[in-house]
Protein backbone atom coordinates (compact mmCIF):
# COMPACT_ATOMS: atom_id res chain seq x y z
CA UNK A 1 0.00 0.00 0.00
CA UNK A 2 1.25 3.28 -0.88
CA UNK A 3 1.21 6.00 2.29
CA UNK A 4 -1.12 8.87 1.33
CA UNK A 5 -1.72 11.93 3.27
CA UNK A 6 -5.22 11.72 4.56
CA UNK A 7 -5.86 15.51 4.51
CA UNK A 8 -4.18 15.88 0.82
CA UNK A 9 -6.76 13.20 -0.11
CA UNK A 10 -9.36 15.80 0.86
CA UNK A 11 -7.23 18.55 -0.55
CA UNK A 12 -6.94 17.54 -3.89
CA UNK A 13 -10.44 15.60 -4.10
CA UNK A 14 -11.78 19.62 -3.83
CA UNK A 15 -9.18 21.19 -6.09
CA UNK A 16 -10.16 18.98 -8.97
CA UNK A 17 -13.61 18.74 -8.53
CA UNK A 18 -13.80 15.60 -7.62
CA UNK A 19 -11.30 13.61 -10.22
CA UNK A 20 -9.09 12.99 -7.65
CA UNK A 21 -11.30 10.69 -5.83
CA UNK A 22 -11.72 8.88 -8.98
CA UNK A 23 -7.91 8.34 -9.25
CA UNK A 24 -7.25 7.29 -5.54
CA UNK A 25 -10.34 4.60 -6.04
CA UNK A 26 -8.80 3.27 -8.57
CA UNK A 27 -4.72 3.10 -7.61
CA UNK A 28 -5.97 1.76 -3.65
CA UNK A 29 -8.26 -0.90 -5.21
CA UNK A 30 -5.34 -1.66 -7.65
CA UNK A 31 -3.14 -1.79 -4.79
CA UNK A 32 -5.20 -4.02 -2.72
CA UNK A 33 -5.90 -6.59 -5.38
CA UNK A 34 -2.16 -6.66 -5.39
CA UNK A 35 -2.44 -7.99 -1.59
CA UNK A 36 -5.07 -10.45 -2.16
CA UNK A 37 -8.48 -8.69 -2.52
CA UNK A 38 -10.78 -9.41 -5.42
CA UNK A 39 -12.25 -5.88 -6.12
CA UNK A 40 -13.65 -5.57 -9.40
CA UNK A 41 -13.07 -3.15 -12.31
CA UNK A 42 -13.29 0.70 -11.33
CA UNK A 43 -15.83 0.63 -14.47
CA UNK A 44 -18.31 -0.30 -12.19
CA UNK A 45 -18.23 2.80 -10.61
CA UNK A 46 -19.95 5.00 -13.21
CA UNK A 47 -23.07 2.62 -13.26
CA UNK A 48 -25.94 3.64 -10.71
CA UNK A 49 -26.66 1.35 -7.99
CA UNK A 50 -24.21 -1.14 -9.45
CA UNK A 51 -21.48 1.63 -7.79
CA UNK A 52 -23.12 1.11 -4.14
CA UNK A 53 -22.40 -3.01 -4.79
CA UNK A 54 -18.83 -2.07 -6.13
CA UNK A 55 -18.17 0.47 -2.98
CA UNK A 56 -19.06 -2.85 -0.59
CA UNK A 57 -16.34 -4.70 -2.93
CA UNK A 58 -13.86 -2.27 -2.38
CA UNK A 59 -14.51 -2.51 1.35
CA UNK A 60 -14.19 -6.05 1.60
CA UNK A 61 -10.97 -4.97 0.07
CA UNK A 62 -9.98 -3.08 3.17
CA UNK A 63 -10.60 -5.32 5.27
CA UNK A 64 -8.71 -7.98 3.88
CA UNK A 65 -5.75 -5.64 3.81
CA UNK A 66 -5.78 -4.24 7.21
CA UNK A 67 -6.12 -7.55 9.25
CA UNK A 68 -9.84 -6.67 9.81
CA UNK A 69 -8.73 -3.45 11.49
CA UNK A 70 -11.39 -1.36 10.01
CA UNK A 71 -14.22 -3.82 9.19
CA UNK A 72 -16.53 -3.76 5.95
CA UNK A 73 -19.56 -2.00 7.28
CA UNK A 74 -17.81 0.89 9.45
CA UNK A 75 -15.63 1.08 5.75
CA UNK A 76 -18.33 1.44 3.60
CA UNK A 77 -20.54 3.65 6.23
CA UNK A 78 -17.43 6.21 6.53
CA UNK A 79 -17.40 6.41 2.82
CA UNK A 80 -21.07 6.21 1.45
CA UNK A 81 -22.30 8.73 4.35
CA UNK A 82 -19.12 11.06 4.77
CA UNK A 83 -17.80 10.79 1.12
CA UNK A 84 -14.12 13.13 1.46
CA UNK A 85 -13.92 12.55 5.40
CA UNK A 86 -14.87 8.72 5.32
CA UNK A 87 -12.30 8.38 2.53
CA UNK A 88 -9.40 10.28 4.48
CA UNK A 89 -10.07 7.85 7.96
CA UNK A 90 -9.92 5.12 5.66
CA UNK A 91 -6.60 6.41 4.40
CA UNK A 92 -5.47 6.79 7.63
CA UNK A 93 -6.39 3.46 8.52
CA UNK A 94 -4.44 1.97 4.65
CA UNK A 95 -1.52 4.19 6.04
CA UNK A 96 -0.88 2.07 8.94
CA UNK A 97 -0.62 -1.14 6.95
CA UNK A 98 1.53 0.88 4.35
CA UNK A 99 5.43 -0.46 3.00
Amino acid sequence: MQHRNPIMVILLSIITFGIYCLVWYVTTKDQMNAKGAQIPTAWLLIIPLVNIWWLWKFCEGIELVTNKAMGTGVAFLLIFLLDLIGMAIVQSSLNKVAT
